[in-house]
């Protein structure tokens, strides 16, 4: 299933009855109000989990609302019931451990939007969890091990580290190094 974190949202909302787990049907008058002021029909209320490698997360009171485009999480309710924080960014975003700072689950940005797949519930090594993720693109090169620009900059358009500036890259003085040969 895929879900869209919104921090605007007062309630968690699907379109997909079978998203969740132990619904009733809603009995009150209420609508869920979207951005163009229009009150759509909210036909059942229940529970659902989000899996990542490392936990379960619990969505308490989910509205089944039929005729709503994209399922919606309440960031600040996913996080007051599983005691983690979102850390947004340009074009990604992570689910950490309020605690470890462990990375939970990650999400990219599609054409403005943050959109959060269990598919994307994959295992993070641990030396991306490092509370230093940010930095230059010289500190990289050498936490790496001296990849190339063209690699360097394949992990950091995948997300896979996040550089603070690429255009800091200069000539590193242990490459040409490794490159030569003694000769006698």
């Amino acid at each position: 299933m895929t879900w869209f974190p919104d921090t605007s949202a007062n309630q968690h909302v699907t379109p997909d009855l079978a998203t969740l787990i132990d619904s009733a049907p809603y009995l009150g008058n209420d609508h869920l109000h979207v951005g163009d002021g229009k009150g759509l029909n909210i036909s059942n209320i229940g529970h659902t989990t989000l899996h990542s490698p490392k936990r379960i997360f619990t969505l308490s009171n989910v509205l089944h609302v039929p005729h709503i485009t994209k399922p919606l999480l309440f960031v600040y309710k996913l996080y007051r019931d599983n005691h983690f924080y979102f850390e947004f960014h340009a074009s990604v975003f992570y689910i950490k451990d309020f605690i470890t700072k462990e990375i939970l689950l990650s999400g990219q940005s599609n054409d403005g939007l943050y959109v959060l797949s269990e598919s994307s519930a994959t295992s993070i090594p641990q030396s991306f969890w490092s509370p230093s993720i940010f930095a230059i693109a010289n500190l990289w090169h050498r936490r790496l091990g001296h990849p190339t620009p063209r690699i360097l900059n394949l992990l950091v358009s995948s997300n896979k580290i996040i550089c603070i500036s690429r255009h800091s890259l200069t000539q590193c003085q242990a490459c040409p190094l490794g490159k030569s040969l003694y000769m006698s």
